[in-house]
């Protein structure tokens, strides 16, 4: 069996979710649309009993749950269709959109779309990487933005703020509650992507101060091809104009036949990942750190990339992003091929490019810093065996490379 430490890429679907799946992939295959007959009536009250589920495990209510097939596609309705809404409703025109250098793709592109259609768009830059790993942070975490920053570039036409929850490659966590009070006294919307977090932290929506929030289960050990998108009904609601039409599920937000083993899927795997974070949080730090001491003590020069681990309010449990010195990540990774070990390199993770992590360079990292970077993501199914494993084969594989 493979070593899979590669779980913010995605997580092993857990058993007991297949479980609650399979009755819906097999005998009770009704369509949640079609409520004319027994079946599809019994398939509605499961996909609304889920949306309950979900809802309350948030901190949300039912009818401000949409479904989709993921974070990526919650996240262009979450941004595309807030433009789209202000825009037809005359509220925004050309208005200016911000958001943060080291987001996931699945914002900055949307976001870039907004651009070329005309919108104003601000990238704000991160807290760099301290110049030596142990000096202090005064400043604070590396990869957190800084809030006099995002004070300074919120304009009147300012509509749609999107800063990432948590980090899908260096796992910073930013300071949503004080990023959301700044947006709203500027009567702006906040995006958050919190597709890294269930599971790994405590995701309440009104604690965050989200007005909208993507989510996708196959982040915690859900299915592929199901997520949903929180959209604010209460108090500030708000509003996104849909991107597919057709048959006008989900309230007219999202067409398209509904995935009801994938939903169901979903709702269990969140139960599951609420109930047991508790314990699972404390465990996968403890792996985590394990695993950076065997490494720090095997692979001479070896550094962490992002804020420390230290504190778990700026940094996930289950993230470890380290660079070696003169070894090239893929490189490293190519010679591990036959030790079945999963882990990513700090190459792009979110497309085929080997360009280096853009959220690397953000940090201040030169191409060379970059690409000798590797990234771990540990999961529940994470074993203490596997950890000592991995920083065995990892350091045996450095000191191959070295040697030539």
């Amino acid at each position: 069996m493979a070593i899979y430490l590669d779980n913010h890429s995605t997580t092993r679907l857990d058993p007991r979710v297949l479980d609650a799946m399979l009755p819906w992939l097999t005998d009770r295959y009704g369509n949640a649309g079609s409520t004319t007959h027994e079946m599809g009536r019994e398939a509605r009250e499961a996909v609304e009993a889920a949306r309950e589920r979900v809802a309350g495990l948030i901190g949300a209510v039912p009818r401000e749950i949409v479904f989709t097939s993921g974070a990526t596609e919650s996240t262009n309705l979450a941004i595309l269709g807030t433009a789209s809404r202000l825009a037809a409703a005359g509220e925004a025109g050309l208005g200016h959109v911000i958001t943060v250098a080291t987001e996931h793709h699945a914002v900055l592109d949307p976001v870039e779309h907004l651009e070329r259609l005309g919108h104003a768009v601000t990238r704000l830059p991160v807290r760099p990487q301290p110049a030596a790993d142990c000096s202090p942070q005064a400043d604070g975490p590396a990869g957190r933005i800084r809030l006099e920053d995002l004070a300074a570039a919120l304009r009147p036409e300012t509509f749609l703020v999107s800063v990432m929850l948590a980090n899908n490659e260096i796992g910073v966590i930013q300071d949503i509650p004080a990023i959301a009070a700044l947006v709203h006294d500027r009567g702006a919307i906040l995006h958050v992507d919190c597709a890294q977090a269930i599971g790994r932290m405590e995701v309440q929506v009104d604690a965050l101060g989200a007005d909208l929030a993507s989510f996708s289960a196959h982040k915690f050990h859900g299915p592929k091809g199901a997520g949903f998108l929180y959209v604010r009904r209460r108090g500030r609601a708000v509003r996104v104009d849909p991107l597919v039409f057709g048959g006008g599920q989900e309230r007219g937000m999202r067409s398209g036949t509904l995935d009801v083993p994938g939903i169901i899927g979903m709702a269990a795997a969140a139960g599951l990942a609420a109930a047991e974070l508790p314990a699972e949080a404390d465990r996968l730090r403890s792996l985590r750190d394990r695993l950076w001491r065997l490494l720090a003590d095997a692979v001479p020069g070896v550094a962490i990339n992002g804020p420390p681990l230290d504190d778990p309010s700026v940094r996930l449990v289950n993230n470890l992003n380290v660079r070696v010195p003169g070894v090239d990540g893929q490189s490293l990774l190519a010679t591990l091929a036959g030790e079945s070990l999963a882990v990513s390199s700090g190459s792009a993770c979110s497309s085929e490019s080997p360009r280096p992590s853009h959220v690397l360079l953000a940090l201040g990292l030169d191409d060379d810093q970059a690409r000798a970077s590797l990234r771990f993501g540990l999961s529940r199914f994470t074993t203490e065996e596997e950890i000592e494993t991995a920083a065995r084969r990892i350091a045996a594989g450095v000191g191959r490379l070295r040697s030539l």
